[in-house]
């Protein structure tokens, strides 16, 4: 088969995996606190086998006695990262809409297991817990959050929630020391990577505040993913093209051969 199948082959297979994370980057442009996926890409260089034979006696001849080193550069996608960046903030007057400044964020129970998440739609639950507009139980001082019935609810820049004046809870904001470490679990959940521990870092209060009555947009760029999508698609027809000139040059050649 021809190294051209191969390589459009390959490059058609990642073009669509980096059109299916703008597609879903797209699909939650409207979901609170969400965070987009990116990828990127780097060369693949294929030696030939001569080149891992290089030639040690360069002062007996002015010629070299092997070709010079031939490269193939093929892209592939290296890595797929969350974009982390903030997200605008949205004003929408609710007391238990809550949205964090800077880096960090709110730690929540579901199912027995504590994961991270930027989105901070909250609701007093039925028990009077504090929970997402999930369903998960919002943790505060290690556990969950009970907010007693009250006429004012006010939540300060650090966490600290009070009814009426009285404090009931602190919010358990998390900073991750290495954010790439973390991996997407589902439904606006982030985990450590592989399930493992997270690495938690100290809170700079003055980089990181809890702003009540707003909520974190996503940080996705609609146009921006609109034109990625066009480019990868565009990109995947060139490759499609190639790949069937290439079966067609060897179903040529196989005719001519067995014409012979």
């Amino acid at each position: 088969m021809e190294m051209s199948m191969y390589s459009a082959l390959f490059g058609a297979l990642s073009n669509e995996m980096r059109l299916n994370i703008s597609a879903n980057n797209l699909a939650n442009v409207n979901t609170t606190g969400f965070k987009r996926d990116q990828v990127s890409f780097q060369d693949t260089f294929a030696r030939f086998a001569h080149d891992y034979n290089p030639d040690p006696r360069s002062n007996i001849r002015e010629e070299k006695l092997l070709p010079r080193a031939d490269l193939i550069a093929k892209p592939r996608l290296a890595l797929q990262q969350i974009d982390f960046t903030q997200g605008a903030l949205q004003v929408t007057g609710n007391t238990f809409d809550l949205a964090i400044q800077g880096p960090g964020f709110f730690r929540v129970r579901s199912g027995g297991g504590d994961y991270l998440t930027r989105n901070g739609a909250f609701m007093r639950g039925p028990d009077g817990t504090l929970m997402t507009d999930q369903g998960y139980q919002v943790l505060g001082d290690g556990g969950p959050i009970d907010i007693p019935a009250g006429k004012v609810i006010t939540v300060a820049g650090d966490g600290q929630i009070s009814v009426d004046g009285a404090p009931v809870g602190n919010l358990d904001i998390v900073n991750v020391a290495d954010p790439q470490a973390l991996e997407k679990y589902g439904a606006n959940l982030y985990q450590g990577d592989g399930g493992g521990a997270i690495q938690e870092a100290a809170i700079d209060p003055d980089r990181t505040q809890v702003v009540q009555g707003y909520l974190e947009k996503p940080n996705v760029e609609v146009v921006t993913e609109m034109v990625s999508m066009i480019e990868t698609q565009r990109t995947f027809d060139a490759y499609q093209k190639v790949m069937t000139s290439s079966s067609e040059l060897d179903s040529k050649a196989t005719r001519i051969g067995s014409d012979r």
